[in-house]
């Protein structure tokens, strides 16, 4: 099953199998993760039949979905995320920070998890890098634009596959589903320094269109494109799922809710599992107007959000005393 959020109220409800859609009025994907968690029940069970028939692609196309999951209060929505989870993140990010001699960090933390991210089930393996995106702020939908700052020295896509989850009120974290994310980040801020990495990460996040309810398929395999007046600019293929990762999700959902400060009763987080795709290793620097679209058969329609720039602001930040 496939879920999308309309803006103005409902729900798209496709069929994985048939590929037939229908629209459930007056209801968002949170409304149902909230009843599924309080009656016990699997998400699928607590969707309602019936609805007029939809177009999920058409929908998206006119910018009419939102993120699958937006919690009402911002603040406590979490956009965080795992990193060097995928061997051809682990290589771009090596040949960033490589030092003249021996293994760079990167490869060393890489390393670790293809020894130990893949424990057996019940058991704790190696913990990730981890990092934070921000609050639901952050959280852009799909279409809208994907906003770098005036101060930024680049801007570029991070195609992932990001992980939805409502904490319970017992502070038990339940996994609503899966759906396309485009990991935004400054790559070149971070090449500077690796200490840069948590500023390079503070940008928004796309996400969407489609959540998938159920397990998350083992192999993945979708494509990444930057379009540049329509055109293609560039495109690479990228893998993911636990077939092509050196930590499993179990361990990764682990290590990021170990935290008590992740598990307050009615939370709402979005986790990303890390890219193994970057066109930024292919010396491409996007532009304002460059289009990213993100697509993976197993969900469904494509997420695709334009580049812009935020005007300049006028020197530095004021900070007023009290």
């Amino acid at each position: 099953m496939l879920l999308s959020q309309v803006r103005k109220g409902g729900v798209a409800v496709r069929d994985a199998a048939t590929d037939a859609a229908r629209l459930v009025a007056g209801a968002t994907i949170l409304d149902f993760a909230r009843e599924a968690v309080e009656k016990g029940r699997p998400l699928a069970s607590v969707v309602p039949p019936g609805g007029e028939t939809v177009d999920v692609a058409e929908l998206a196309a006119k910018g009419a979905l939102d993120v699958p999951l937006r919690h009402p209060e911002p603040a406590r929505m979490f956009l965080t995320g795992t990193g060097l989870t995928h061997t051809g993140s682990a290589s771009t990010r090596d040949a960033m920070h490589a030092p003249a001699e021996g293994l760079s960090d990167s490869m060393k933390m890489f390393r670790m998890g293809l020894e130990g991210g893949r424990p057996a089930d019940g058991e704790v393996g190696v913990q990730p890098e981890w990092f934070y995106k921000g609050t639901g702020v952050n959280a852009v939908a799909p279409g809208e634009p994907l906003t770098s700052p005036a101060f930024a020295l680049d801007g570029g896509e991070e195609p992932e596959i990001a992980g939805y989850y409502l904490i319970g009120p017992d502070g038990t974290p339940f996994r609503v589903g899966f759906s396309l994310a485009n990991e935004f980040s400054d790559h070149v801020t971070e090449r500077i320094n690796y200490l840069f990495l948590a500023h390079s990460k503070l940008r928004p996040a796309a996400f969407g269109p489609e959540l998938l309810v159920g397990d998350l398929p083992a192999d993945i395999r979708g494509t990444s494109r930057i379009l540049r007046g329509g055109e293609v600019l560039w495109e690479k293929p990228f893998l993911s799922g636990g077939a092509n990762m050196s930590h499993t999700i179990a361990n990764l959902e682990h290590h990021h809710f170990k935290y008590a400060l992740f598990r307050q009763p009615g939370d709402l987080h979005v986790h990303m599992f890390g890219t193994a795709t970057l066109s930024f290793a292919d010396g491409i620097r996007p532009q304002a107007g460059d289009v990213f679209e993100i697509s993976a058969p197993d969900f469904g329609a494509a997420l695709a959000n334009p580049l812009a720039v935020a005007a300049p602001e006028a020197g530095a930040v004021k900070v007023r005393a009290l």
